[in-house]
């Protein structure tokens, strides 16, 4: 598996076509989270489940001794592990709205960490993933196994009675019967408290240089199998919806509310995770800089172009379509090269020229391949926002072309780099030229503009140093043609300069002197 994992690397850069432990108290947002390692996560000794129905129940009898005869203490879920035999499985989990976790979550974490690999699990499989479901959960058909059952009170089915019962004091109580008194905070022994608090990024040539929302990201945290998730609004604000009095582990989860996902763990999911350790019930608030540590740092910027991406996309604005749903986006630190693929959305998966390059890998490509990757070799935060706005403005004109279209495009491009001897984009000369050429003229053109406009500095020469001219695009729109307008003429049936310009003048006939005039210019 791993040699496969290093070919289908060898395949995105051929497909390229551009550019210590943690205090409890959060004092000052910039310095939390400096020291965390976002590396593989060590385990320490196993821990008692203080959620466990029999030790919520030994808490309800140590509390109200009188009561508990008469009040039954319901399992109301199942803390379980799950071994997928590939992605397909683990997609079909997460459809069934289980969250996974690829860690156990009754172990003391000695070093935290993004991900951990069960070392029984052969490398290159999927490890363990590690969930909390409904007692009445359906399995599906595959291996797994029931390790806890478990009362969590939040989760009691309908309406609970006035039993007069301090649940939140038994929950307490739980933790230190089960010898994890240390866990609770002493500020909210008496209280419980719904987690919030702030994640933020600066952009330091946007925004003022002032701290910007972590926008659309998912926040969890937990404490053993009680877990909240909560997802951060434009301003990058989050609130859980369960109170907890322990010390809770915070993580982001870079699966976004606009539909894109940010992986890879060196583990096939689809949503890289980034630790924010262990902190106070009252919840984590975090300033990421181009200081802080690399991999947060680079998620966190992607997440946030991406975000932004989809917002420029909206009818008041630039009115382009969507990629498409359940984009998911990799990033490849040591590389220079990125790409638009759309390898999970289908593009190029029946070509036999892709098949016999993967070998048996190929039929799990849908799974576990990405749309987009993205090499950050060296990127600070205005280069990688423009890296990912090019390749999400390629996946909005995959939208609008389809897969046929695309694989035209992305075998020419295969094609021309092996022929050409490294030549991103080759010559211009041989067969499905014209894909690339009207792909890459849209995609640098929407690029620069969106980095000038994000940026206000001059207008950029993205690609113009190739021999097809995004340029065009560029003056179009000095003379009154937006990029909605220049985006609607994109069609499946666009495939050259020629066809481009035939399709302008059949749409804009009025603007035709013009439109005729630039395209002249790079006869």
């Amino acid at each position: 598996m791993r040699g496969k994992i290093r070919l289908m690397l060898m395949a995105f850069i051929l497909m390229s076509c551009s550019e210590n432990e943690m205090p409890s108290d959060v004092a000052d947002d910039a310095d939390y989270g400096r020291h965390l390692k976002h590396e593989t996560i060590v385990l320490g000794k196993r821990l008692e489940n203080p959620y466990k129905t029999e030790n919520i129940t030994k808490s309800l009898q140590e509390l109200y001794p009188t009561k508990a005869g008469r009040i039954e203490v319901s399992t109301t879920d199942l803390y379980v592990r799950f071994l997928p035999e590939d992605g397909a499985q683990v997609e079909m989990l997460e459809e069934m709205g289980v969250h996974l976790t690829d860690h156990p979550l009754d172990y003391e974490i000695v070093e935290e960490g993004d991900w951990y690999h069960d070392p029984e699990v052969p490398d290159g499989q999927v490890t363990w993933q590690y969930a909390v479901v409904p007692y009445d959960f359906e399995f599906p058909d595959m291996e797994y196994e029931i390790i806890d059952e478990c009362h969590i009170s939040e989760n009691v089915s309908g309406t609970r009675t006035d039993d007069g019962i301090d649940w939140e004091a038994v929950e307490r109580n739980a933790y230190v019967l089960t010898g994890n008194a240390d866990m609770l905070e002493t500020d909210t022994r008496a209280e419980k408290v719904y987690p919030s608090g702030r994640i933020t990024i600066i952009d330091p040539d946007a925004d003022g240089g002032k701290p910007a929302g972590v926008k659309g990201v998912r926040v969890s945290c937990n404490s053993f199998v009680k877990f909240s998730h909560s997802y951060t609004d434009s301003e990058g604000y989050y609130k859980m919806g369960k109170k907890f009095s322990a010390k809770l582990r915070y993580r982001l989860i870079f699966e976004n509310v606009k539909g894109f996902s940010i992986g890879v763990n060196l583990i096939l999911v689809p949503a890289s995770v980034s630790t924010l350790g262990k902190a106070s019930p009252d919840g984590v608030n975090l300033t990421v800089t181009e200081d802080s540590e690399d991999k947060l740092f680079r998620r966190c910027v992607v997440n946030n172009s991406a975000y932004d991406y989809y917002e420029r996309c909206t009818p008041d604005d630039l009115n382009l379509s969507l990629p498409p749903k359940d984009i998911r986006i990799w990033i490849f630190p040591r590389l220079k090269a990125s790409s638009a693929v759309m390898l999970h959305h289908g593009a190029i998966l029946d070509s036999d020229l892709l098949s016999s390059f993967l070998g048996d890998f190929a039929p799990l490509v849908k799974i576990f391949l990405p749309d987009i990757t993205l090499g950050l070799q060296g990127d600070d935060f205005k280069g990688i926002y423009s890296t990912v706005c090019h390749e999400l403005a390629h996946a909005s004109h995959f939208s609008k072309v389809g897969t046929d279209y695309w694989n035209k495009y992305i075998l020419y491009i295969i094609g021309s780099y092996i022929s050409s001897g490294g030549m991103t984009y080759g010559d211009g000369k041989s067969t499905g030229s014209g894909y690339c050429e009207v792909g890459e003229m849209w995609a640098y053109y929407l690029s620069s503009k969106m980095y000038m406009e994000r940026y206000a500095v001059s207008y950029p020469n993205f690609g113009t140093s190739y021999w097809f001219y995004p340029q065009i695009f560029r003056y179009l729109e000095e003379k009154g043609i937006s990029a909605w307008e220049l985006f609607s003429v994109m069609g499946a049936d666009v495939t050259s300069r020629d066809a481009l310009l035939r399709a302008l003048l059949a749409r804009y006939p009025q603007k035709a002197s013009y439109i005729e005039q630039i395209f002249n210019r790079y006869i």
